[in-house]
């Protein structure tokens, strides 16, 4: 087993004024050599927009694009028609293949919304763009699987292209769950959204995160309410 710890602190940041935001991996204008991925997973950025802000009309291409509000309700409209919001408890992916252009907007008056937005490597290039989302219920004290891969089995997910697992950990109490990877030669890279939990004898607090690989099993031990986001993806 390998594992790299990833400091909150550590985290690039930007003040937009309407916009802050943390980054894990190198972005924008935040370069960090050593940090400019974790396999597949190429952007984890925690945004917190003011109300009534957000970003214009934006074009992506040939990345898989997720989003999940922590806070909020952030407004999307995009070039196939979707023209919808997402809420705390929800998951939006977007498949860019070939090209799409979106906006993303905090229709609040008093409230920011903040979201994590992931960018992962697609295992495909050029795919046709498509839009999904869908509402997770909060599941205590077990791992809740939210994104799986095109040709999963899993019926009650949203699908990317790629080989890669998205999932949530809720604990209620102190508790202790296994992550067992889908595939051994993937790593998992695992985020704490609130709270304080224990990855293989490494301490994370809110917004540390831990990558492991070369394993089959992660486990993770909640020192009490806390939620935890794992990232299942190719090293590549």
């Amino acid at each position: 087993m390998t594992l790299k710890h990833f400091k909150s602190k550590d985290r690039g940041y930007a003040n937009h004024g309407w916009l802050k935001s943390y980054h894990t991996f190198s972005f924008a204008d935040y370069y960090n050599p050593n940090q400019m991925n974790f396999g597949a997973l190429r952007v984890l950025n925690d945004d917190i927009v003011a109300p009534k802000m957000g970003f214009g009309t934006h074009p992506h291409k040939n990345m898989e694009i997720i989003s999940i509000p922590l806070k909020g309700a952030l407004s999307h409209k995009d070039n196939m028609g979707n023209k919808r919001a997402i809420e705390e408890n929800e998951v939006q992916v977007m498949s860019a293949g070939t090209g799409l252009t979106h906006s993303e907007f905090n229709d609040s008056q008093t409230d920011d919304v903040n979201f994590f937005q992931l960018w992962i490597i697609p295992e495909f290039q050029d795919v046709k763009p498509r839009y999904e989302q869908k509402k997770f219920d909060r599941v205590e004290d077990q791992i809740q699987l939210m994104v799986t891969p095109r040709d999963d089995k899993h019926t009650n997910t949203l699908w990317i292209n790629q080989k890669a697992y998205i999932s949530k950990a809720s604990f209620n109490t102190v508790n202790s769950l296994n992550y067992n990877l889908h595939n051994a030669k993937n790593g998992v890279f695992a985020m704490v959204i609130r709270g304080e939990v224990v990855c293989n004898d490494l301490v994370l607090n809110e917004r540390d995160a831990v990558g492991v690989w070369e394993t089959n099993k992660v486990n993770f031990k909640s020192k009490g309410s806390s939620e935890i986001l794992i990232i299942e993806v190719p090293m590549l």
